[in-house]
């Protein structure tokens, strides 16, 4: 008979995965036989670019990096971060104190609380907001305290909102701009208050840049690290998924405050021996490499945007364009919640998309569609939406 072993306590008090119904029930929709336009998900469908496999390719034949990384990385990696926010924000960043190398930026996301706060510290965390924020501060034990991000606000905390006793007790905050799930970006002006509101508070800031390359209307997303002391307070997490369609290579890094950059690798230290040396050198070639890749697939999500927003305002939903990421967050008819709204295009037309409230209370009234698709299937789904008659 097997022996039972019941998860830790720390396993059982994780957050329950609210997508997994969804990836779940779009599964046995397609498993039917059914023609499902999945819009729900966040996962590139481009190609990672060919001069970077190239690099990789060549890399893996290197007998050098068959052999055990250095533990917090090669430094040609991190010299390669430090000139690419060189050149494509005008910030200095020293890459021998400055820059940690993640597994992903998930990995980083999750890591921060655990190398900063401590069992019943308060997080500060947007809602809506990506759900694995949520994750690292439950392995940490620590308090989440939402910062509602709402339209009138432009999808910006307002910090006048956080009750100061909240502000005294908070550790860490979470940000995220341009911003998943509701394609909002932030102005220098909100970063400069940010910065002021975490030293007043002591507070250790996170922003989280997957999206950072990903603007549209002619407007390159601002870094954090761009406002003056943004590095006396925080870090920015900046992943190679979506600038370089590279999201199952798993590589990242986290710059700026060099304390927070000396714990996270204090703790993977003990978590990993490091990532893999080829996959670092192509990383670095996407950094330091040709960038036109970027500028066409800003070009090609921005033409998809507005393939959709089009189709949808032709059937009556008035849905407003996104300024970042590949992501539209969009108005759930009057009557129904996000998740009823979700299931009915699900069932009726074979159209997956996020629910909100699976990133937060004030995510309610939402969901989140992924431009991750053609222009034509984009547009099929906005015109299957509109034969329900529901706008």
């Amino acid at each position: 008979m097997t022996t039972e072993f019941p998860f830790s306590e720390l396993l059982e008090q994780l957050p329950k995965q609210f997508f997994a119904s969804l990836v779940a029930k779009v599964g046995a929709k397609i498993k039917a036989g059914h023609d499902v336009i999945n819009l729900g998900q966040g996962n590139p469908d481009q190609p990672t670019p060919g001069h970077i496999v190239e690099a990789m390719q060549q890399a893996v034949a290197n007998p050098k990096y068959h052999k055990y990384s250095p533990f917090q990385g090669y430094s040609f990696l991190k010299k390669a971060v430090a000139a690419f926010y060189a050149r494509e924000y005008g910030v200095d960043v020293d890459p021998t104190r400055e820059v940690a190398i993640l597994f992903g930026g998930k990995a980083g996301l999750v890591e921060l609380p655990l190398c900063l706060v401590n069992p019943g510290d308060v997080v500060l965390v947007p809602d809506p907001g990506y759900p694995d924020y949520w994750s690292g501060i439950a392995l940490a034990r620590a308090r989440m305290e939402m910062m509602p991000l709402i339209a009138e606000q432009q999808f910006l905390p307002d910090y006048s909102a956080i009750p100061a006793a909240i502000a005294d007790q908070a550790k860490l905050m979470f940000l995220n701009y341009p911003n998943n799930p509701t394609g909002a970006t932030a102005t220098k002006e909100f970063f400069a208050e940010t910065v002021a509101f975490a030293a007043k508070y002591g507070i250790a800031v996170v922003h989280d840049f997957a999206y950072g390359a990903i603007g549209f209307d002619g407007k390159k997303p601002v870094s954090f690290l761009e406002v003056d002391g943004a590095k006396e307070v925080g870090v920015e997490i900046y992943t190679f998924s979506k600038t370089y369609n590279m999201a199952g290579w798993r590589v990242a890094f986290a710059v700026g405050n060099e304390q927070i950059i000396r714990a996270i690798e204090l703790l993977q230290d003990h978590l990993y021996v490091s990532l893999f040396g080829a996959v670092q050198e192509a990383a670095a070639a996407a950094l330091l490499g040709p960038q036109d890749c970027v500028t066409e697939l800003v070009a090609l999500y921005e033409a998809r945007r507005n393939t959709f927003i089009s189709a949808l305002h032709r059937i009556g939903w008035e849905a407003p364009a996104p300024s970042g990421s590949f992501f539209a967050w969009l108005p759930v008819p009057k009557g129904l919640s996000s998740a009823e709204f979700a299931d009915i295009l699900l069932e009726r037309v074979h159209v997956a998309v996020a629910p909100g409230i699976g990133f937060g209370k004030h995510g309610e009234g939402y969901v989140r569609v992924g431009l991750l698709t053609d222009e034509a299937r984009l547009a099929e789904a906005a015109e299957r939406i509109g034969r329900l008659g529901l706008f």
